[in-house]
């Protein structure tokens, strides 16, 4: 109980960037209710909590106040409904420092299809994607929160996504595109709108999978 009292102390928020390996996957396993029970060593390098500090705390524990609540009600919603979501967040060090990251999800179920782990990659994301499109859109609708609750936050994200003609996950898979497109990584793919296993097939190769 002591341990998990330490590790529920509020962080001093640093606005700075950790510095890590951006070309690296920072995985984790957690239960069904989002409790941490594996963390591999990228992750533990990149959140500054050791092995037996994460083991058994909820993931939430590098939740930055930064992050709108909705995204977290949204990707939730699509993982316990047994489908992977693909979402930009930004976590919270044990230094206070901060770490932009993309997720990716593999879902286990049971014997009687009831899902019993989340296993969860994660990799960096453009600082351009991030400064020009995701920041400005957080802080919105962080601010839409603190003034008016996350009903009318989320109201905010589906007029957002439905002007843009995207739902979220189309809306972050185009910004990465575009910018990997413009660095010439992806250059050999073309985008097709509005289709599923492109999409899939696009998210496949940013995680390598």
């Amino acid at each position: 109980m002591n341990q998990e009292n330490q590790l529920r102390t509020p962080v001093a928020v640093i606005d700075k960037e950790v510095t890590w390996d951006k070309t690296q996957v920072i995985m984790s396993k957690t239960n069904a209710f989002g409790i941490i029970e594996y963390a591999n060593e990228v992750f533990v390098d990149v959140c500054g909590y050791e092995d037996y500090e994460l083991m058994g705390q909820p993931h939430n524990i590098i939740r930055h106040p930064d992050m709108p609540r909705v995204i977290f009600k949204v990707l939730w919603e699509n993982l316990k409904n047994g489908r992977n979501f693909h979402a930009i967040v930004k976590n919270l060090a044990k230094s206070g420092r901060y770490y932009w990251v993309i997720t990716d999800f593999e879902i286990a179920k049971d014997e009687n299809g009831v899902i019993v782990n989340y296993f969860g990659r994660r990799q960096a994301v453009p600082q351009e994607v991030i400064a020009l499109h995701i920041e400005p859109l957080y802080k919105k609708l962080l601010q839409i929160e603190a003034a008016s609750g996350m009903e009318f936050s989320e109201k905010y994200l589906i007029g957002f996504l439905e002007e843009k003609k995207r739902t979220y996950v189309e809306y972050i898979k185009e910004l990465i595109y575009e910018h990997e497109k413009s660095q010439a990584k992806f250059a050999q793919y073309e985008v097709q709108e509005n289709d599923e296993e492109e999409e899939r097939g696009f998210f496949r190769r940013l995680f390598n999978r």
